[in-house]
């Protein structure tokens, strides 16, 4: 990738007391070379983009972060509740799963996503670091609560930063989603709201809903969140506002 593309790149890094050692970086859908509708900085190779352009796309994110291309953890995203160890065992064969987790330095624990949440964590010793692809579905079923129980870090000593997701003015949900998550802590309630949405539908939360998870298991200190990747259009790709589109990334990894 040339100079010039790399410097157009537009990265968001999380406004967050992360230790001096990580490092964390959230694409846009800016500074790559993918042609429409996937324009332009796709790092999704299975949303139908020429492959060059995808590995074009990875180069440059590896080169802005000052990392080599087979440092970042790429998944499988199945919207379950699998969660891996990196480097896996797998890494010749991408694995299923929806969240990964690291201790080795310079390994990117990375996320792909276009509306679902993509959340970070990180300990105070700047010891362990971890990501989750966190849709709702996969919220619902619990990948946070796995994720930080395979992490091993005492949870009181984690930090999150939530990414750019659909915001709740533009995450209209069916009653199946309040429901699975009122099954697991009523509190939800709050973050669904029947104002805007169509006749028996609600406007739901996903920020908050996370929220919720994370200060359930003891996770206080949370940052991020307030994006809409719907509205946004010039900033995010939204699978919901466009269909076929690329995908952002968010890697967080330790030096």
């Amino acid at each position: 990738m040339s100079s010039s593309r790399v410097s157009e790149m537009t990265l968001i890094r999380p406004d967050w007391p992360a230790p001096s050692n990580i490092r964390a970086v959230c694409t846009t859908r800016l500074g790559g070379v993918s042609m429409p509708p996937w324009a332009s900085m796709n790092l999704a190779a299975h949303v139908g983009d020429v492959p060059a352009h995808v590995a074009e796309n990875r180069l440059g994110l590896a080169r802005a972060c000052k990392l080599p291309t087979e440092a970042f953890g790429w998944l499988n995203q199945v919207h379950g509740t699998d969660v891996v160890c990196l480097p896996s065992a797998a890494t010749a064969n991408i694995p299923d799963a929806d969240a990964s987790w690291t201790q080795a330095p310079n390994i990117a624990c990375t996320i792909l996503t276009a509306d679902c949440l993509p959340v970070i964590l990180c300990d105070h010793d700047g010891a362990t670091v971890a990501a989750a692809h966190a849709g709702w579905r996969s919220l619902s079923s619990g990948i946070l609560e796995k994720l930080v129980s395979e992490m091993g870090a005492p949870s009181n000593t984690l930090m999150a930063w939530l990414g750019p997701a659909i915001g709740p003015e533009a995450f209209e949900v069916g009653p199946e989603v309040k429901a699975a998550f009122m099954a697991h802590d009523p509190e939800a309630e709050i973050a669904f709201s029947s104002v805007g949405a169509r006749e028996g539908h609600y406007m739901a939360d996903i920020y908050l809903l996370a929220r919720q998870r994370l200060q359930k298991m003891g996770v206080a200190k949370l940052y991020g969140g307030g994006f809409c990747t719907v509205t946004d259009k010039q900033r995010f790709y939204s699978y919901r506002r466009d269909g076929k589109t690329g995908r952002m990334a968010t890697a967080i990894w330790k030096i």
